[in-house]
């Protein structure tokens, strides 16, 4: 194997605990009762992907989702059911990060949307009392900005070639099996992480 010499992480899942029950739930408790038919780690409807792309606006989705939930339903209602699968971040992750940097080129790839990073940039901030999430990386790729997102190939395409970097001394980093397969149809070195694995736990 080419000597490794970036890491590009995954975000939700590998540093951000998420919980896509969470989110369902308080979908359901809105009206919604096959959420999980609509968005889970596996499954991407066409209005989460064109948010996750920055294909639509805020307020267009919260508009077409309304059409699924009780009349009464409030956008705070919305978006606190839309945020409810973001947890808390991993701090021992996080510091692990500060290690590797010596050692790899560090970078970011988030399947997320803009209502998604406002929460978790604030979350961040909150826990860690640092300024800007983004700083652990050379460059961090967040699907809506980029208007790409996992598990597409193309989409490693264009991270590879933004950076600047070779695929195969790049290692990807991903709790998804449908972005670890994307990851390596576009020649990277993958490792899924498990559930009950950290990052510190990998020998890197």
């Amino acid at each position: 194997m080419t000597k490794i010499k970036n890491l590009l992480f995954d975000l939700g899942g590998v540093l951000l605990n998420i919980d896509y029950n969470k989110t369902a739930d308080a979908f359901r408790n809105l009206g919604i009762h096959q959420f999980d038919e609509m968005y889970s780690q596996s499954v991407t409807n066409s209005l989460f992907e064109s948010l996750e792309t920055g294909k639509i606006s805020e307020a267009d989705f919260y508009k077409n989702i309304y059409q699924y939930c009780y009349p009464s339903t409030t956008q705070h209602q919305l978006e606190t059911a839309w945020n409810a699968i973001l947890l808390n971040f991993r701090k021992e992750s996080l510091n692990y990060l500060d290690q590797l940097q010596r050692k790899y080129s560090l970078y970011l790839l988030s399947n997320t949307n803009s209502i998604h990073s406002t929460a978790f940039h604030k979350m961040f901030n909150k826990e860690t009392g640092k300024s800007n999430l983004d700083d652990y990386f050379i460059k961090a790729y967040y699907s809506h900005h980029i208007q790409k997102r996992k598990p597409y190939k193309e989409t490693y395409h264009f991270v590879v070639n933004d950076a600047g970097i070779n695929a195969n001394e790049t290692l990807f980093i991903d709790d998804s099996i449908l972005n670890i397969e994307g990851a390596k149809e576009a020649g990277l070195e993958v490792y899924h992480l498990s559930a009950d694995q950290r990052i510190e736990d990998i020998n890197l």
